[in-house]
């Protein structure tokens, strides 16, 4: 036998359902955070630096990062 499901739902009603946590406003807020930093005029060392620890792929990652922001920069 099998059966098929299909629930319709936005992603804030599957969250609720799951009982996952509305982490929203801490998003906002590191948003927030990221802007003002890259308003006050980052340097590329501190989004290397940033970017090292974000990347999930180890130094692959950040030349990846690395070349993104190279070229927004042209």
């Amino acid at each position: 036998m099998k059966v098929n499901v299909e629930i319709e739902c936005i992603p804030e009603e599957a969250r609720r359902a799951m009982g996952l946590p509305d982490l929203t406003p801490i998003h906002d807020r590191y948003t927030q955070l990221m802007l003002e930093t890259m308003e006050s005029g980052i340097k590329p060392e501190m989004m290397e630096s940033m970017m090292r620890n974000w990347a999930p792929m180890g130094e692959a990652g950040v030349t990846f990062w690395r070349r993104l922001f190279e070229t927004a920069q042209r």
